[in-house]
């Protein structure tokens, strides 16, 4: 009985500490999407006022319509490089992640171990070199600086094979017993066992391609190839920023990474649980 009530007590706390954990995350968010429907004498009110009395979209419609700063380009230029960036790094990761999990090829540890070790170099430390290489294909200011060195992911490709590894190799031999090629089991067999670990892995290709910042920033020159990350910077003001139009387009650039997530909740549950990332 005694036991029982001090297992209450605990996992009160571990409840309580969750709930307060939560606050302190939603709590900008809140804060976020409220002021964007401020005007501005209540943005600045101390105390701060949670709801608004007086709602206005001037913020959003002063963003949507200011021929300065296209913001809707900069939204599609955003929706279109990560689109492209999951699908390719998806798919990448997927066949090299199926290649040394299931593959049997002369080297391919020692391969994998280097695959990995590019893991420990800092992204910042590739800038340079990479800028370099761009400069030379003649890509800079151009999207596909932004895609081409994305399109492959070690953490993709690792993230793949502990999952692919937990498939029964039975499955495998026996396809290979009915005449199926390497490629058709893995096409046939092991993407349909996978989706929730390529569902992770395209949430966490989307959040990072998403709100990169320094990749387009040190990569494009003109504002109408500007992704959203340089856009929502701009808004920002050197001596004044209208915190009701920041407010909003921080709001809508948050939408599609919200709605991705709720789409694919599931899948990205049980993807954690089965790549050993738990």
């Amino acid at each position: 009985m005694a036991s029982k009530k001090k297992k209450r007590i605990i996992n009160s706390f571990k409840y309580l500490f969750l709930i307060m954990g939560s606050f302190v995350m939603i709590v900008p968010f809140i804060w976020m999407i409220s002021t964007s429907f401020k005007g501005t004498s209540e943005i600045f009110t101390f105390p701060p006022i949670w709801i608004p009395k007086e709602p206005t979209l001037r913020g959003y419609v002063r963003l949507l319509t200011n021929n300065r700063m296209p913001f809707l380009a900069f939204f599609k230029n955003s929706f279109i490089i990560t689109l492209i960036v999951v699908t390719t790094q998806v798919f990448t990761s997927a066949c090299a992640g199926y290649a040394f999990a299931k593959l049997k090829f002369k080297g391919r540890k020692i391969i994998f171990i280097g695959y990995l070790a590019t893991m420990m170099i800092p992204v910042h430390a590739t800038l340079v070199p990479t800028f370099m290489v761009m400069k030379q294909l003649g890509l800079i200011d151009t999207h596909a600086a932004l895609i081409l060195p994305n399109i492959v992911s070690a953490f993709g490709t690792f993230l793949l094979k502990q999952f692919f590894e937990t498939v029964p190799q039975s499955l495998v031999e026996a396809a290979k017993m009915d005449g199926a090629t390497p490629g058709r089991v893995f096409i046939s067999i092991a993407l349909p066992l996978s989706k929730p670990s390529l569902a992770t892995l395209a949430i966490f290709v989307m959040l990072s391609t998403w709100n990169d910042y320094i990749r387009p920033l040190i990569f494009l020159n003109t504002l109408n190839k500007y992704t959203l990350p340089l856009g929502l910077a701009l808004l920002n003001g050197t001596f004044t920023t209208d915190w009701a139009v920041l407010m909003a387009g921080t709001t809508l650039a948050v939408v599609p990474v919200l709605i991705a997530y709720i789409l694919a909740q599931d899948y990205f549950v049980k993807g954690v649980m089965l790549s050993g990332i738990k």
